[in-house]
């Protein structure tokens, strides 16, 4: 077996896998998916309910119960947990390091940059995001049945002309999608709740950290990324 062909099955392997992900393209702020349907994310702050007194916490509750009722569509909830990522911060203290003149603030300075490595890494700290998913679908995307589904996903068709046809939606389908997504951040700042609408290189992102939790810790994305036609989000 030669090299060429060694290569050739694990680029096979990681297409494979990456064709049976829902997901077609994200542009726009908009992840679109091959059955024609949106989803819009929106990330939210969190609330410490303990930390309330009884009647801002019936406060809190009457504005959620309020919110839920304004609903019309489904929407989802996700809490997601990950490790601590405080590369940015480590980079910032490097800097600041190299750049001092005091061999003992320096020295300080670079054990104080091992010991909070050592302590995210030992005491395993983790961090908690809170995102909404924000569902639009054209009537052909809910009509499809869980065989179909099922179906299409064993032998997906993404042709040249449904590529088209999900363009040809993408414009209308967005105006009825940015509606919903106004009337939940609205909902959702009545909570007193900051809210903040992914866009196209933060939902990247995102899917790259969920499918590729190990390598995300030490690949970043390129910044002139703008979708997923060519991010592997399957990588091995």
């Amino acid at each position: 077996m030669n090299d060429k062909t060694v290569r050739q099955r694990k680029t096979n392997s990681s297409a494979s896998t990456q064709i049976h992900l829902p997901i077609a393209e994200i542009k726009d702020n908009v992840v679109v998916l091959k059955n024609g349907g949106m989803r819009s994310v929106i990330q939210t702050s969190s609330v410490n309910f303990n930390l309330k007194s009884e009647s801002e916490q019936n406060a809190l509750i009457y504005s959620f119960q309020s919110f839920l009722n304004t609903l019309e569509f489904p929407i989802q909830i996700l809490i997601r947990s990950k490790k601590l990522n405080i590369d940015n911060y480590l980079d910032n203290l490097n800097a600041i390091a190299s750049r001092q003149e005091n061999p003992l603030l320096k020295k300080q300075t670079l054990q104080y940059i091992e010991y909070i490595k050592k302590l995210v890494e030992y005491a395993d700290i983790m961090e908690k995001k809170f995102f909404v998913i924000i569902p639009f679908d054209p009537i052909r995307a809910r009509s499809v049945g869980f065989l179909a589904s099922f179906w299409q996903n064993i032998h997906p068709k993404d042709s040249l002309e449904a590529v088209r046809q999900r363009h040809r939606e993408f414009m209308s389908l967005k105006k009825g999608l940015a509606a919903r997504v106004n009337l939940v951040k609205s909902g959702l700042a009545s909570c007193n709740l900051r809210v903040e609408e992914l866009n196209t290189k933060q939902l990247v992102e995102l899917f790259f950290e969920i499918y590729n939790p190990e390598t995300a810790r030490n690949q970043k994305i390129n910044n002139s990324q703008k979708g997923v036609d060519n991010l592997n989000l399957t990588k091995n």
